[in-house]
């Protein structure tokens, strides 16, 4: 069986002559010259195999590699307004298809005026071949005819060549050691899927260069500032092309806006409906920084006079919303933020602040209000101050989302240590005086029942609440990091009023304090109480870093010298009688500090320094991630083995997840690490991923996005037939809900 991939249309302007007229110069070797002449051929072409054997029902790529002199280029699928695309023909044994070519972006080429796509140095064409299961074994021979138009400059010459290799097919699976790495390499680079609704396109309807072939149009979607020269490279048109000149526009903020002309054969012919190509953005050196391949409908007037709303879609909308939907996402923020006080990572500050409405039982109403207004402020400010730092890291072009400190060593090393300082001065071991240090500071504030407890509680609330997403508030917050400044600091507000507004109820509700208790002696043993739930957020905190670290034990021993020298602090040098103990038991303390940070932290654990983050590269695609003999065999997620999956028709789960987050382990626990899904995977022969959001990957934070998401959890159930699109799951998951949905992704 041979199979084709058809070469792109040539295009160019609107009169036939012109159109055809730079791509005969093209073929004559140039510009025509009296001393002109065309070069020889340097292009080298190779087959590259992902594999040297492979078992029945296994995925081998085949790439098609091209080694190009310096200074030579050859052209994408789409060569531009001139050019020729290189072609593929496969010729592969009886019964087996390759998938569409793969093509990696393209670099534009201009030269006296004419626009061209495609490829200098080198370049690896992928194409994905699924071995069917009943496959016999024996060796495979592959072949393909390779045809090309290699330039220099202005003048090109065409060149074509036959390629071929091989693989085993066996019981056994074995990489190819100079193929895989080649292979992973250059699909890493392959352009990233968008939803069709990632970008938006209308129709200009003022402006110049309207006529009956060419028709200006708007591209807009959610990208960083900083793009020096964004564009959009097309696929084929049905009937014209997208030209080539490109000019960046004014947009909302976080939207990239751009104008292109699209042009029809002749006048008359049916305007296109859709776009199909990649967005490409780049930073002030011209450098891609990031590439997304979509299909946009054009939509025949601006969004703004079709009742649309200002800015691109990425699962939820970038730029100015409407107010109807403004106001919804910021009653499910204030919502998300009232069930935060559920969640166990802000439980360990509800004891504290239950301690702090125990100890106000005797006080006035007014002071009692103005204690809860107090945290009330804490709260919100801390949620402002997250909000400006939003704003700060989308400003320089960095991808944001909820809780991503955490993916951060020094953060949760630092929190593990504020949480420890706050149980032992619960348990009474010291007291921190004006002349305390920083977090000594900060866990005495958090610990004291007036002002500034109160609003230090509302600090400490917040800094604890970040991991968790609760429901309602994971739209909400995929919302908001989409949007602009301004709606970014009324949604984080809107949570924080959520969060704070049932200790502000309860301080304006002076009757309800008469049910609590009376101050007495037995409120300092409630306290030392209170301590507990905080030592068990310093040891979930320590228990993050092993996320970190491949043995995080001198850590471990820092976290015990600060806590021997908060004892000696307090126990010798606040409470000690004898000036020359005070000075022996200060030397203590110092030396047991320096000894934790210098010789712990900074020697022995490195702890500014953590181990690389896992990934899903060469030789980890066989990679199983399993809990006990019983559990479900996870493999890494991937793009690539989504689309792996999908092309074997395969029904897919997908779990974003981060071991900081509560929700998501009461899922795990709850809903998907069950016999009953367990089951169902295996009956419906699924594959189950793994995105593991611990250290906060870009590539996920992208994905999470994709759905309108900024935090995890995100759960997601691709059907077996890769039309169709993932079913998203609710944040806070049943086994009903997961079953379900599998079944519906195995029909």
């Amino acid at each position: 069986m041979q199979l084709t991939h058809m070469p792109t249309r040539t295009r160019c302007g609107v009169p036939a002559l012109i159109r055809v007229f730079p791509l005969l110069l093209v073929l004559a070797g140039g510009v025509p010259h009296p001393a002109a002449a065309a070069p020889a051929l340097t292009t080298r072409v190779r087959l590259v195999l992902s594999h040297e054997s492979a078992r029945p029902g296994d995925t081998v790529w085949l790439g098609v590699h091209l080694k190009l002199a310096p200074d030579r280029h050859v052209y994408w699928e789409n060569s531009g307004d001139s050019g020729i695309p290189t072609r593929v023909d496969w010729s592969l044994p009886s019964g087996l298809q390759a998938g569409e070519l793969l093509w990696p972006p393209p670099e534009r080429f201009e030269t006296t005026g004419i626009v061209t796509y495609g490829y200098r140095d080198e370049v690896l064409l992928l194409a994905p071949l699924s071995l069917p299961p009943t496959l016999p074994a024996g060796v495979l021979a592959f072949r393909a005819r390779v045809s090309w138009l290699e330039c220099i400059s202005e003048k090109c010459v065409p060149g074509s060549a036959e390629i071929t290799g091989q693989v085993t097919v066996g019981s056994a699976t074995a990489a190819s050691v100079e193929g895989q790495p080649l292979v992973d390499l250059w699909r890493s680079r392959l352009p990233q899927p968008k939803p069709n609704d990632f970008a938006r396109a209308w129709w200009e309807t003022q402006g110049n260069g309207t006529s009956a072939t060419f028709r200006p149009l708007i591209l807009e979607w959610p990208a960083g500032p900083g793009l020096a020269q964004p564009d959009f490279y097309a696929h084929t048109l049905s009937n014209g092309t997208l030209r080539t000149v490109a000019a960046k526009l004014d947009g909302p903020a976080g939207v990239t806006r751009l104008r292109k002309e699209v042009e029809i054969e002749k006048a008359g012919d049916p305007w296109p409906s859709s776009l199909a190509g990649l967005l490409i953005e780049t930073d002030g050196n011209g450098k891609a920084t990031a590439v997304h391949e979509t299909t946009v409908s054009i939509q025949s007037v601006p969004p703004d006079r079709a009742g649309g709303q200002g800015g691109a879609r990425a699962g939820g909308q970038a730029g100015a919303a409407s107010p109807h939907s403004l106001w919804f996402q910021l009653g499910a923020a204030f919502l998300g933020g009232l069930i935060l006080n559920l969640m166990p990572c802000v439980l360990p500050v509800i004891a504290l602040k239950i301690f702090g409405f125990v100890g106000q039982g005797g006080q006035t109403p007014g002071r009692v209000r103005q204690l809860g207004i107090l945290y009330l402020l804490g709260v919100v400010t801390s949620f402002l101050v997250l909000a400006g730092i939003l704003i700060a890291l989308k400003g320089v072009g960095r991808h944001v989302s909820w809780g991503m400190q955490f993916g951060d060593v020094r953060f949760v090393v630092l929190m593990t240590m504020l949480a420890l300082l706050v149980a032992l001065n619960l348990f009474g071991l010291f007291e921190v005086t004006l002349g305390g240090g920083a977090l000594g500071r900060a866990s005495e504030l958090a610990g004291r029942e007036g002002a500034s407890g109160a609003f230090f509680n509302g600090v400490l609330a917040t800094l604890l609440s970040t991991p968790c997403s609760a429901p309602f508030l994971a739209g909400a917050l995929g919302f908001a990091f989409s949007q602009p400044a301004a709606i970014i600091v009324v949604m984080f507000t809107s949570i924080g009023l959520g969060l704070a507004t049932p200790y502000v109820l309860l301080s304006f509700a002076p009757q309800w304090l008469r049910f609590l208790p009376k101050p007495g002696p037995w409120m300092e043993k409630f306290k030392i109480a209170m301590g507990f739930p905080m030592l068990a957020t310093a040891v979930w905190l320590f228990s993050l870093t092993t996320a970190f670290y491949d043995d995080n034990l001198w850590l471990g021993f820092a976290l015990v010298m600060l806590g021997l020298a908060a004892w000696i602090f307090g126990e010798f040098v606040q409470r000690g009688r004898q000036p020359r103990g005070k000075g022996l038991a200060w030397a203590l303390v110092l030396s047991l500090l320096g000894a934790g940070y210098f010789y712990a932290l900074e020697n022995k654990q490195r702890w500014r320094f953590p181990k690389a983050a896992p990934t899903a590269a060469a030789g980890a695609a066989e990679e199983i991630i399993k809990e006990g003999p019983d559990g479900i065999e996870w493999r890494r997620w991937s793009p690539a083995r989504v689309e792996k999956a999908r092309g074997e028709g395969r029904p897919i789960l997908v779990d974003f997840t981060a071991r900081w987050c509560s929700t998501c382990n009461v899922n795990k626990n709850t809903s998907i690490e069950i016999e009953s899904v367990r089951r169902k995977l295996k009956e419906i022969n699924a594959v189950a991923l793994l995105g593991d959001y611990t250290r906060v990957p870009s590539d996920i934070t992208e994905e999470l996005a994709r759905f309108s998401r900024a935090a995890v959890p995100l759960v997601l159930v691709y059907p077996k037939d890769s039309s169709k699109p993932p079913l998203e799951l609710p944040a806070l998951l049943t086994p009903t809900i997961v079953l379900e949905a599998l079944e519906k992704a195995g029909r």
